[in-house]
């Protein structure tokens, strides 16, 4: 979708004025939003498109105020809600029957919740779903209990907070104190006289390059020589062979006895016959890879 002009929203000092001048879009009556909904999905208009996103500017603004207390400034939640909208109106059809506010609502929450989690370095350390859901719950419930000021939860707050969001105990007592906590700068000085910072002692976990390309090499022959192997096989071989050692949860002897008519011990013999099969074919082309390469002694 080509992005059609927007209103920028400017620092916080002219969020205000940014305010007034999306008031003066219209909304937009079913009719209409319909029509110009149908006018970008079959010809792209984008004029249609620019329509629609300004028409809900309003919108996107009053989820943005509903996060406010993440310490993030307004208009940058507005900005990325702004993009949520446009991803919105790009994907919306308008003939399933419902009206684009009603959709497009997940895709600002979701833009907004996304820059918000990207912003708080603290947070990054769990972004699943559970841990989004904590993360975007937990004021909003210390406030209801009149916590919101508390450092350290009460146990039986802990337990209410856990129920409510299904989730560990242990993972609101954890995100309570990552929200209770400041950032630290990676680049702060271990002491004073400020010889080395703090990212010096970081380890870097992951595997190197060299590493990780030659695992990624090694994988990708041996699938190559096992899908090769497989071919010498016959449909029946093969896919018994396959249900019963290449899935993470073997299918049964009776299972595949019932799928072809016969006996378990049927079945079995047909396995291991595939698999000695599979192994000779498998050595065969080893052995020819090697004497190619030289390597044959």
């Amino acid at each position: 979708m080509a992005s059609p002009a927007v209103i920028s929203v400017g620092p916080e000092s002219n969020l205000s004025q940014y305010l007034q001048k999306i008031r003066k879009f219209p909304l937009l009556t079913p009719q209409e939003e319909l029509d110009l909904s149908r006018r970008w999905k079959s010809k792209q208009d984008v004029k249609a498109a620019h329509r629609l996103v300004t028409s809900h500017l309003r919108l996107v603004a009053k989820i943005a105020m509903g996060y406010r207390g993440y310490g993030l400034p307004v208009s940058e939640l507005i900005s990325e809600g702004n993009i949520g909208m446009m991803q919105a109106v790009r994907r919306f059809d308008p003939d399933r029957g419902f009206r684009l506010a009603t959709y497009a609502m997940w895709w600002i929450r979701a833009a907004m919740q996304e820059y918000i989690l990207h912003s708080w370095s603290l947070v990054k350390m769990g972004t699943t779903a559970s841990q989004k859901k904590l993360f975007f719950n937990l004021r909003r419930l210390k406030g209801q209990m009149q916590a919101i000021d508390d450092g350290d939860l009460r146990p039986e707050q802990v337990t209410d907070i856990a129920t409510t969001l299904g989730v560990p105990e242990q993972d609101v007592q954890s995100m309570n104190q990552r929200l209770a906590a400041p950032d630290h700068s990676l680049n702060a000085p271990l002491r004073l006289d400020g010889d080395g910072e703090w990212q010096d002692w970081l380890v870097d976990e992951h595997e190197n390059q060299e590493e990780s390309f030659a695992d990624t090499e090694e994988f990708n022959g041996r699938k190559a020589l096992l899908d090769q192997a497989l071919m010498t096989l016959n449909e029946r071989e093969r896919h018994i062979l396959s249900e019963r050692r290449l899935k993470e949860e073997p299918e049964t002897l009776e299972t595949l006895s019932h799928h072809y008519g016969v006996s378990r011990e049927r079945i079995r013999q047909i396995e291991a016959r595939a698999m000695e099969k599979l192994q000779k074919a498998m050595a065969s082309e080893v052995a020819r890879r090697r004497k190619e390469s030289g390597l044959q002694n």
